[in-house]
């Protein structure tokens, strides 16, 4: 048995009301699709309509923002004054995109302004108070945040007392008292009520773009998109409205420094959607302010300079290879220091690059399915990093009880940064562990399914279909499909380090092509008959055809799995993180393998029964070479109850390759010593086996017989003929015996395939 990664949440299977069918068939919707939009809460012809047909006139009306009358009059006072302008951003791509519309609101109007992003290195997150000092001091005389601030208090306080306003616009978590700013423009402001909470920073600044403006300008919603689908805010209500108009807002874009990101993304405009903007030009805005001064970005979205734009393109795309690599190296350091007995990964190295550890936590945790935060040490004694969460453990909450061991926190549910002192970091562990114990969080992650398929289900007008429900993400994800019970064949590993997985869906009449990135280590699970398989369907287009494909997001196995490891390349594979049984039916075997995998082998022979009391928490059996009776081997696997065998079953003697030997082999071997006074066997067995051409093992079982029959006497290594022996047929020899039952043994182990064997220990 295989258990899934995740914890799966299965959809209620109800059957849909009349009256909403009817819905769907007025609305030309597949029926097909109809528990999809039932599931996610679109119930209603009105909800549909709007969710279908979203129009820029159901965005909500800026000045439904608390403050943000106030806000404007200060920034067209500033305007009107001639006052310089500060925008202060931040280093990821929600902060560049945020900086750049608020920035060019500005300018459109007449404003003297000028941006600032923080170096995450130098400045950290937020206001900045030397920073403020610094621009104030060059004549700043009002401050604009864009996706920080409402954390920033003792810059804040500081511009108070310089007599410069600072208005806030900002999305994150408010803390419980907030910075004296002039304004705070927030959509979950406590004294307001915006009606949708989740914009993200950059939704945020458009909106007060909006009320400036005094109009929605869509030169702008490129920009929104990007960093609202970067941000991974929730991708409905008025983001969705947003994103849905962005992205063909971006198809004719007019930003030079977005195309030149195109085309080093390799995107291509016309088949430009929120993955690609996920994956590709997310990464890279992300990526500068990871590893270096993020100001260049915002430059990038606003240049009119050809040479310019194709110069910070290229930059920003070898920034984000870099930064791939780091997190490659990273992760693959930080994985082999967890402990899997600790309820939350806290794992801290040395020279770790700080800009990149959040990524590396959200891969751990998606490895693990464990809450992780993930640390680099640095010189001045403390260490600081990120950490990602799942949904069931708010990493925020906890974390800001044990504030008193840290240095600097914060963040939200699902992800925090943090800095404390290294000496620390061991309590720090301790407490969290406590916190998941008392608590009883299990921390796992969850995958909802949407729907059940059949493989004969899918097709690309199926696929096709579900662009009904784009543009996906946070809160409208892609849809899961799960398919049950179904078998894998052509499974494969491909990429430059095997580490993805290739590989072909099959139920009784119809196929499936599937890709698991990441899954290449898997690829041995996968050979089996009866898989439950959770994915996103898409559509591989290559050599001019159009077919369905699905990406693999998860699998479990119900069944017993039986694994062939009788190759020799798999005996150097024998280390397993699960509890494993390794079992050899043979004291000088055991020996052996014991040395070679330094592994404690569990002997099964007549001198040793098998004693399944003693292993009652292991479901998983390596059984090392082959028994003497088939029935012991499917007697432990029961006595286990195992869910996972391996089949090495290495052939100590070779004796289903050499055989039992021939009559004529039997009848050479007689004439050799009825010529031979003697024979020294400890020295001159090879020449005597190269002589009869009769293989070395097996030359030396024919011996053994012989000697059992009484056909010659080996005394001291020296064998000799018996004169006028009796007769006996060489059936009656025990040791002829057990080598015909071994051979049948060995043959049935070795040479069987996996479905018989499987269906043998299965019964």
């Amino acid at each position: 048995m295989k258990q899934a990664s995740f914890q799966w949440q299965l959809p209620l299977e109800e059957g849909l009301p009349e009256t909403f069918i009817q819905v769907l068939d007025e609305k030309k919707i597949p029926r097909s699709l109809g528990q999809l939009f039932w599931n996610r809460g679109l119930q209603t012809a009105e909800s549909l309509e709007v969710f279908l047909n979203p129009s820029l006139e159901q965005l909500h009306d800026p000045f439904l923002f608390f403050e943000m009358e106030k806000a404007v009059e200060r920034i067209q006072q500033a305007i009107i004054n001639e006052e310089r302008i500060l925008v202060y951003g931040d280093y990821d791509a929600d902060g560049i995109t945020s900086t750049t519309i608020m920035k060019e609101t500005l300018e459109n109007l007449g404003a003297d302004v000028a941006f600032y992003l923080p170096n995450r290195f130098k400045d950290g997150y937020g206001p900045n108070q030397a920073v403020y000092e610094e621009k104030i001091a060059e004549g700043i005389q009002l401050i604009v945040t864009v996706d920080n601030g409402v954390s920033g208090h003792e810059a804040i306080a500081y511009a108070n007392t310089q007599g410069v306003d600072v208005i806030v616009t900002d999305h994150h978590e408010l803390p419980d008292v907030l910075p004296d700013a002039y304004a705070i423009i927030h959509p979950r402001h406590p004294e307001g009520a915006y009606p949708f909470g989740e914009l993200a920073g950059v939704g945020v600044a458009f909106k007060v773009a909006c009320a400036l403006l005094e109009e929605i300008p869509t030169e702008f919603l490129d920009l929104v998109t990007i960093g609202t689908i970067a941000d991974m805010v929730s991708l409905t209500d008025e983001n969705r409205t947003l994103v849905s108009f962005g992205l063909q807002s971006i198809k004719q874009t007019e930003r030079i420094g977005l195309e030149k990101l195109l085309e080093v993304s390799g995107v291509s405009a016309d088949k430009l959607d929120e993955t690609s903007i996920g994956f590709s030009i997310g990464p890279r805005l992300n990526a500068i302010g990871r590893l270096e001064d993020p100001n260049p970005a915002v430059t990038l979205m606003t240049t009119f300079d050809d040479e310019e734009a194709e110069e910070l393109a290229g930059r920003l795309d070898r920034i984000n290879t870099r930064r791939k690599d780091l997190v490659e190296v990273i992760t693959e350091e930080a994985m082999a220091m967890i402990h899997p007995e600790d309820r939350i990964h806290l794992i801290a190295g040395d020279n770790w690059h700080e800009g990149v550890l959040g990524i590396v936590a959200g891969k751990i945790l998606r490895a693990t399915g464990k809450p992780t935060i993930v640390l680099t040490k640095k010189e001045n004694g403390l260490a600081k990093g990120s950490g990602r969460s799942v949904e069931s453990v708010n990493l925020y909450e906890m974390l800001n009880g044990m504030r008193q061991l840290m240095t600097s926190f914060g963040g939200h549910h699902a992800a925090v940064g943090l800095s404390l002192e290294i000496e620390n970091l061991s309590i720090l562990q301790e407490q969290m562990n406590h916190y998941m114990d008392d608590h009883q969080l299990t921390g796992g992650m969850h995958l909802t399914i949407d729907s059940k398929l059949a493989v004969e289900d899918v097709s690309v007008a199926f696929i096709e279909s579900l662009k009904l429900l784009a543009p996906f993400g946070m809160d409208n994800p892609l849809p899961n499909f799960l398919f049950e019970k179904v078998a894998v064949s052509n499974s494969r590993t491909i990429g430059a380090n095997n580490q993805h997985l290739k590989f072909t869906l099959t139920d009784t009449v119809s196929q499936l092509d599937g890709v698991g990135f990441g899954f290449g280590a898997q690829a041995q699970e996968f050979h089996s008959d009866e898989l439950n398989v959770v994915g996103q369907l898409s559509i591989n287009e290559w050599n001019g055809k159009r077919i369905p494909q699905l990406m693999l997001e998860d699998y479990q196995i119900n069944t017993l799995q039986v694994f062939d490891y009788r190759a020799k390349k798999y005996q150097q594979a024998l280390h397993f993180t699960e509890p494993t049984l390794f079992v050899s039916f043979s004291d000088k075997a055991a020996q052996r393998w014991e040395a070679k995998l330094n592994q404690k082998v569990t002997i099964v022979s007549d001198n040793a029964p098998f004693d399944g009391d003693a292993h009652t928490a292991i479901e998983q059996v390596v059984f090392l070479d082959c028994p003497l009776e088939l029935a012991i081997m499917k007697e432990i696997v029961q006595s286990l109850q195992a869910s996972r065998v391996y089949i090495l079953c290495q052939a100590e003697d070779d004796a289903y390759l050499d055989g039992i030997g021939s009559r004529e082999q039997y009848a050479k071997l007689f004439k050799f010593i009825a010529s031979q006074d003697k024979v020294d066997v400890r020295y001159k067995l090879s020449i005597v086996a190269d002589y009869l051409k009769i293989p070395q093992k097996l030359l030396i079982f024919m011996i053994q017989v012989f000697s059992e029959l009484g056909f010659v006497t080996i005394t001291d290594g020296v064998m000799r003929k018996v004169d006028n022996p009796v007769n006996h047929p060489l059936t009656e020899s025990r040791v002829y015996q057990e080598r015909a039952k071994k051979i049948k043994i060995e043959e049935f182990l070795l040479l069987s395939d996996l479905a018989t064997l499987k269906d043998w220990l299965s019964v």
